[in-house]
């Protein structure tokens, strides 16, 4: 009988390794990188958001409110 083995995947193993931390390397820079960016960003974004809060309450006319039962 003959055997079959992978004997030829052993030579490829450093370079697979090498390659599948790059990739998860990669994926968590990305990940940490916008982390960042949209932490220190979130003040502008909820300047931004507030200004236009802002202006659409005051261009609405002044409603009585009233509750139905």
């Amino acid at each position: 009988m003959k055997r079959t083995t992978f004997n030829a995947i052993g030579g490829w193993q450093p370079f697979l390794f090498c390659i599948g931390m790059y990739v998860v390397a990669l994926f968590f820079s990305i990940f940490v990188c916008s982390s960042l960016f949209y932490a220190f960003n979130a003040k502008s974004a909820a300047k931004a958001a507030e200004k236009t809060i802002v202006a659409s309450s005051t261009s609405a006319r002044n409603q009585l409110a009233s509750v139905n039962h």
